[in-house]
């Protein structure tokens, strides 16, 4: 079994910088998923955000979860769920407007600490992005300008927490689902395992590292890199002990933002030179995904390019 690719972005900066490039192009072709050591968020910060999410839950979501889990059986089970996770989140947004001011039950601090950390995040995803543009033969900020929308990105944390489950094999923490968005900067646990990606028709973890950040594509970049980069089904299974932080930060193209293949990389494709990938307003596709999240991606695809004739592009991306 291959590794698993774990790149150390302070590499960029020296004589190994063209090597470290080649993981990152190698990864995201072959894996759509990589790990993330020396990304530049201090250890401390991340040890902060751990310490005070873990603490959130305890005080105020752990009932909460064990009630929802008693009125619905779900301990009794003996067949497999399909119809829900065995998780308990909560979503902060960042960008184009922030809600953590009013979501409700968080300590003023941890209001402050998330929004730093989020900074951080939006920091270290545009820096991909452009790392992506590299790679992938756009200029620099292509990436950026294609997620816009008149709005800027949308920017948004998902924090959830696996607690243990008596039927793992019964219930999924996470059932496995592509990421619609952009780029997805993963923040999880390094003592309780439970992530996995599909790969070559084989389930494979993702390995827990302390202070790493996992990075996976989402939907609309193998849009935009008319599939040269593909988004992967990924899932979470629940442990029987230990509960399972994760804190997911989708760096996702504005509500209006509209989402087509970079024609260069369209030009590219020397047997075909048509677009591959339709044409769409990022908007229109998430209605949809709303309600086929835990399906397969290929029939969004086609009909969002079934709907494609209405889309008008936007000058600004085409750029």
């Amino acid at each position: 079994m291959e590794n698993f690719p774990i790149i150390n972005l302070e590499k960029l900066n020296g004589s190994e910088r063209a090597n470290t490039m080649e993981i990152i192009k190698e990864a995201c072709e072959n894996w759509g998923f990589f790990e993330l050591v020396n990304h530049g968020i201090p250890h401390e910060v991340m040890d902060t955000v751990e310490k005070m999410t873990k603490g959130h839950y305890k005080k105020c979501m752990e009932q909460r979860f064990k009630e929802l889990v008693a009125s619905k059986g779900l301990e009794a089970v003996q067949a497999e769920v399909t119809d829900l996770d065995w998780e308990s989140t909560f979503f902060l947004r960042h960008l184009p407007v922030s809600n953590i001011s009013q979501v409700p039950d968080l300590d003023d601090e941890y209001r402050e600490v998330m929004r730093d950390f989020a900074k951080r995040l939006e920091k270290l995803a545009e820096e991909l992005l452009d790392l992506l543009c590299e790679n992938l033969g756009l200029e620099k900020g292509y990436l950026k300008k294609a997620f816009n929308g008149s709005k800027g990105p949308n920017f948004g944390t998902k924090v959830s927490n696996y607690p243990p489950c008596p039927k793992p094999d019964l219930i999924k923490g996470l059932r496995a689902h592509t990421d619609a968005g952009g780029i997805i900067l993963l923040f999880q646990d390094d003592k309780v395992s439970g992530l996995q990606l599909l790969k070559d028709g084989n389930w494979i973890d993702v390995p827990p590292m302390r202070h790493s950040i996992v990075v996976n594509l989402g939907d609309q970049l193998e849009v935009i890199t008319n599939g040269k980069y593909k988004s992967v089904m990924h899932r979470v299974i629940a442990q029987t002990d230990g509960t399972r932080m994760s804190l997911a930060s989708f760096y996702n193209p504005g509500s209006d933002a509209v989402i087509y293949p970079a024609p260069t990389l369209v030009e590219k494709k020397a047997e075909e030179s048509k677009q591959v990938y339709p044409k769409f307003v990022f908007d229109d596709y998430m209605k949809l995904y709303a309600g086929l999240k835990f399906q397969a991606k290929e029939p969004r695809f086609k009909a969002m390019k079934a709907m494609e004739a209405d889309v008008k592009v936007d000058p600004i991306a085409s750029a």
